[in-house]
């Protein structure tokens, strides 16, 4: 029986190297310490999809006492050996129980315009099908860690899109200037502090 559960402290820097490192491209790991930093606030939580010890899957969630109500899903993944299995559906149900009808979850995924490379932009449009699919509504664009990205919520979209961009721009706090929400046009987005030379 698999159940979501916070992964252990001392867990934290194997799910970095093991998982994190290894499924997301570099422009896309906030780095170890600032994970701990958020950890440390209060604002930052690793969950696990466990079968007994065994993890499969992992979902991190990023808030703010800024905005309560509001939860950014930062990371969502399924461990190499059990992808395509259909967990990683089975976790957006449980973090969709977790969170509770208060709380807005915000999703990001790279849309498939984003400018990354292009033989990648199947993956790019299978990872924006599986979010519609299990219940996400697309609300606005936006740039995050150098990329263009579809944002959405699980479930109904709420009816104040400027209180929900505000929120969510504020779960990200002033000093990553690498996020835009709704950007203009033909912009270019910024690199994330951990790439900038």
């Amino acid at each position: 029986m698999t159940e979501l559960r916070a992964v252990p402290p001392e867990e934290l820097e194997t799910w970095y190297t093991k998982e994190l490192c290894t499924t997301f491209p570099p422009c896309e790991q906030k780095p170890l310490s600032a994970i701990r930093e958020l950890m440390a606030q209060g604002r930052y939580e690793l969950l696990g999809l466990y079968d007994g010890p065994l993890l499969q899957g992992y979902a991190t969630l990023w808030s703010g006492p800024e905005c309560p109500g509001y939860v950014l899903l930062d990371y969502l993944g399924v461990t190499a050996a059990r992808r395509n299995g259909g967990l990683g559906g089975r976790m957006l149900g449980l973090l969709r129980e977790r969170c509770g009808s208060g709380t807005v979850l915000i999703v990001e995924a790279e849309d498939p315009d984003s400018g990354g490379p292009p033989e990648e932009r199947p993956l790019r449009e299978r990872r924006l099908a599986f979010y519609r699919r299990h219940g996400c509504t697309p609300v606005y664009l936006s740039f995050n860690c150098s990329l263009l990205c579809q944002v959405f919520v699980l479930g109904e979209a709420p009816a104040d899109l400027a209180a929900l961009g505000k929120a969510h721009r504020a779960i990200y706090g002033p000093s990553r200037r690498d996020v835009v929400i709704d950007p203009p046009p033909g912009a270019i987005p910024p690199q994330p502090y951990w790439m900038e030379r």
